[in-house]
């Protein structure tokens, strides 16, 4: 397969000709001056004038912005389309050149299938926390105001790539990626998701950049405005192109020339150096934080991927993280496309620090390839069952000892919808900073961690902060004391909120056209309030029965609530069950499916 990715700016075309299963360019090119003369279909045709010997097989868009409808790659129709220039008001600058290059490239190819790959798609599911401005909500909706962030092909293209460097499943593992270069932002990378990121609703938030101020005091503003009379343009202009490294040094935005300036002496080119390095330094120790721990560190892009000293100053002294580096490793340090990962953490370093050479334009490629194969694409039509899972707790021997007494064995109360699981007749209390929920009940058989399963309305009512986490991963987890006839044990971890997912055997799998891990779409019809729920993983295993598993919340966001259910576990919901709508575009596994 051949595909034309394109990336339209507002003067230049950017164009790589890719065969995404083998990673190979079979062609690349740049148009300059459009706007000048040329416009943005005469650019797209002159680029085309050198592929007739090719077959395009599909066309992958860049898209900066996609607001809050699109979370993954998707194929343009005139609806995505429209939906994409309901976006310009949020990048006026990006999504104008988009569109048009959208509709020059579908105008030419009308047989060929184009896909859109938003930089905001992996950042779109972000925690409510962290994608939310602490403004009057009325205010914020009423004019798009949140935090979108940007860089997500990058983010979760090195993401993958540190993965298979480690040799471990993506959603396995607590990634900081820094993406540094003339556009810098850093991602906190949970399980495979964008959980945080420093940019925020436009790219003037979070780290410094080349021209752009990254974080200020917006009271900054208000004095510029009020006492040098800076009215909105002027501001604009001061934030993204005269600040960050150029701003600070006075003598331009990159960085060989400031680190050369800065060894012969010059002040403001050290103090340039300082910021950049101390910002990101900043983000690396907030992100560990907010993930509980880091696996891995991934440096990408200009300054990380080829900034040794940069590199250095951003990292040194982290050992209270885990993070050692190899100074040799780091200055001999080279990736390409051929080698992408270098390893520059010391071996007893507990977190891998990796230098990563991005490829967006391989990861568009892939993505559209994907896209165009169906590989995305499930059984809409089947419907699944739906039950709703209350709070409940897995223990392991030792804790279920200490809590109701050695030598005990659970006491089953009756069989739950999964094969070989049930509820017990055994209840405890949890207890948290702010309060204890009482009658909690246990699930059986025993297992090898304890894993205690909470909605969010219950860790309000704890006053704890539980990660959303697929059932068994709970390391880095939130604490939580539990109280039993017996005793009381206090868990450094093991409390999370269970991430939605649908139980299926093999043969659901194949039938519905998903795989075990996979991510998809969910429409929930027949109830009260028709609902669409994202991220819903799937779980295959001979022992599943059919069946999809979402907490209290969440059915009652889509008021399935079947009345009164005591105390049990799992309660079935009649009348309402839900269909696929589509799997997530797994960037990682596109990539291996890809060669």
């Amino acid at each position: 397969m051949l595909v034309l990715v394109l990336n339209f700016g507002s003067s230049t075309l950017k164009w790589q000709l890719v065969r995404p299963d083998s990673a190979a360019r079979v062609a690349a090119g740049k148009v300059e001056r459009i706007g000048s003369g040329t416009t943005h279909a005469e650019a797209l045709a002159q680029v085309l004038g050198t592929m007739s010997e090719h077959r395009i097989d599909a066309v992958g868009h860049r898209v900066v912005h996609g607001g809050e409808a699109f979370v993954d790659a998707t194929r343009i129709d005139d609806a995505v389309e429209a939906a994409i220039e309901a976006c310009v008001p949020l990048a006026p600058l990006h999504n104008p050149p988009n569109l048009a290059g959208i509709r020059a490239a579908r105008a030419a190819l009308p047989d060929v299938p184009h896909v859109a790959v938003f930089d905001t798609a992996f950042h779109a599911r972000m925690p409510r926390r962290a994608r939310g401005y602490a403004i009057d909500p009325e205010l914020a909706s009423r004019y798009g105001i949140r935090r979108y962030g940007f860089h997500g092909t990058s983010h979760a293209y090195v993401a993958s790539l540190a993965a298979a460097h480690l040799g471990r499943p993506l959603n396995e593992l607590c990634l900081l990626t820094l993406h540094l270069g003339n556009g810098a932002s850093a991602c906190a990378v949970e399980y495979g998701h964008s959980t945080e990121t420093s940019m925020g609703m436009t790219p003037l938030e979070g780290l410094v950049m080349g021209t752009r101020s990254g974080d200020i005091d917006p009271g900054v503003l208000l004095l510029l405005a009020r006492d040098a009379s800076m009215d909105a343009a002027a501001l604009d202009d001061l934030l993204n192109k005269q600040s960050g490294l150029a701003g600070l040094s006075g003598v331009g935005n990159d960085l060989r020339d400031i680190e050369a300036r800065a060894a012969a002496g010059d002040d403001r080119c050290r103090l340039a150096i300082s910021v950049f390095a101390h910002r990101a330094k900043k983000y690396v120790g907030a992100y560990a934080a907010v993930m509980g721990g880091l696996d891995a560190v991934v440096l990408t892009a200009g300054i990380g991927e080829n900034a040794a000293a940069m590199r250095w100053r951003i990292l040194q002294r982290m050992e209270h993280l885990g993070i050692v580096l190899d100074e040799d490793r780091n200055a001999s340090a080279k990736v390409d496309t051929q080698s992408p990962v270098a390893r520059i953490s010391a071996d007893n370093s507990r977190v891998a620090v990796l230098v990563a050479a991005t490829d967006e334009e391989l990861s568009i490629a892939r993505q559209a390839a994907s896209i165009v194969r169906r590989q995305a694409t499930v059984d809409t039509h089947s419907a699944i069952p739906i039950a709703i899972s209350a709070r409940h707790i897995h223990l392991n021997l030792e804790t279920f000892e200490r809590l109701f007494g050695e030598g005990r064995t659970p006491t089953k109360f009756k069989d739950i919808s999964q094969p070989g699981q049930y509820a017990c007749e055994e209840r405890l209390t949890l207890i948290g900073p702010r309060g204890r929920i009482e009658g909690v009940r246990l699930l059986g058989p025993l297992r090898s961690k304890n894993q205690i399963e909470v909605s969010r309305t219950d860790e309000f009512a704890l006053g704890v902060d539980a990660p959303i986490r697929d059932s068994g991963h709970v390391a880095g987890s939130a604490p939580i004391t539990l109280e039993g006839p017996a005793g009381t044990v206090q868990l450094s971890e093991g409390l999370i909120c269970a991430k939605r997912h649908i139980h299926m055997t093999p043969e659901d799998a194949k039938r519905y056209g998903v795989t075990d891990g996979d991510e998809v779409e969910v429409a929930i019809d027949g109830g009260p309030r028709d609902l669409i729920f994202g991220d819903v993983l799937i779980r295959v295993s001979p022992k599943f029965q059919l069946e999809m598993h979402i907490d209290t919340d969440e059915a009652n966001a889509a008021e399935l609530s079947p009345g009164a259910r005591g105390a049990l576990v799992y309660a079935d919901v009649t009348g309402a069950t839900a269909s696929l709508r589509r799997r997530r575009v797994d960037v990682e596994r596109a990539g291996a499916e890809g060669g």
